[in-house]
């Protein structure tokens, strides 16, 4: 067995011993969905959007979400006032840049908060990573629909450029550190039926950094959690209703040892 399979298994292990506190600032048309996914592995979830409390909240958590998925003035205000708070803290920050590449607000958020704030992971599509990176990409809406070349250049290049993990969801998921990149090759393609699936795996690369500080096993575990969980429930599925109560029943039940059988990670460069 690939000794990095038993890592993140034992990280998961601990997600569900120490039931870590993971406060988002989140996409307001999944957050039930991600609040779900939160506890369903284990961690515990706590969404506080106001100025006024996110810095009070942020102290108590022990990850912070950070997900432009719907965009305002004052969130992304809360947004800085949480981040900042965290970095004060030593509190890990995952960055999930939904929509970058699609609006000048979306993309110039973006950036601000990797140039402000020391974020240890960034999620999102091959379009969002390559508008922000300025390796080029088109993103419609919040869906990706050219990437930035490359996917194993773009997340190493990018996670170079901003210190920062780097994970690209795709059909394999990329994920670098800048010195060492890897794929993860579990999934379902059911998982582009629903709305949210990319916000999920954030959610879930969080509650793996509030336990594990080598933050590129961090991301490996929450994106390998996801993926073996949708390939689980895709043969209990009939479609994708079904299917999404399937996938949050086998992220319940999905146990450490399964992880490490399961988990489908292969070092790129």
């Amino acid at each position: 067995m690939n000794p990095i399979n038993t890592q993140i298994a034992e990280a998961l292990a601990r997600i569900r011993r120490e039931k870590p506190l993971i406060h988002h600032i989140t996409n307001l048309v999944v957050m039930n969905d991600t609040a779900n996914v939160t506890l369903h592995v284990g961690a515990l979830p706590v969404m506080a959007h106001a100025v006024e409390e996110v810095a009070e909240t942020t102290r108590t958590a022990q990850a912070l979400v950070l997900n432009l998925g719907t965009p305002t003035a004052s969130r992304v205000e809360a947004m800085f006032v949480a981040g900042r708070e965290a970095n004060r803290a030593g509190i890990p920050i995952v960055m999930d840049p939904v929509g970058a590449g699609a609006t000048p607000f979306r993309t110039q958020t973006g950036l601000r908060l990797l140039e402000t704030l020391r974020v240890a992971v960034v999620r999102g599509n091959a379009g969002e990573i390559g508008s922000l990176s300025g390796a080029g990409g088109r993103v419609r809406g919040v869906e990706s629909v050219a990437g930035g070349g490359n996917p194993v250049t773009l997340a190493r290049d990018a996670a170079s450029a901003w210190d920062a993990v780097v994970t690209i969801s795709g059909k394999q998921d990329v994920v670098s550190d800048g010195a060492q990149t890897w794929g993860v090759d579990n999934g379902h393609p059911w998982l582009t039926t629903l709305t949210g699936t990319g916000c999920m795996a954030t959610t879930l690369i969080a509650a793996f950094a509030a336990v594990e500080r080598d933050y590129l096993l961090a991301a490996l575990g929450g994106m390998a959690c996801l993926g073996l969980a949708a390939e689980l429930a895709a043969g209990r599925a009939g479609g994708p209703a079904s299917f999404k109560v399937a996938l949050f029943d086998r992220l319940y039940h999905l146990s450490p040892e399964q992880l490490a059988a399961g988990a489908r990670l292969v070092r790129l460069s």
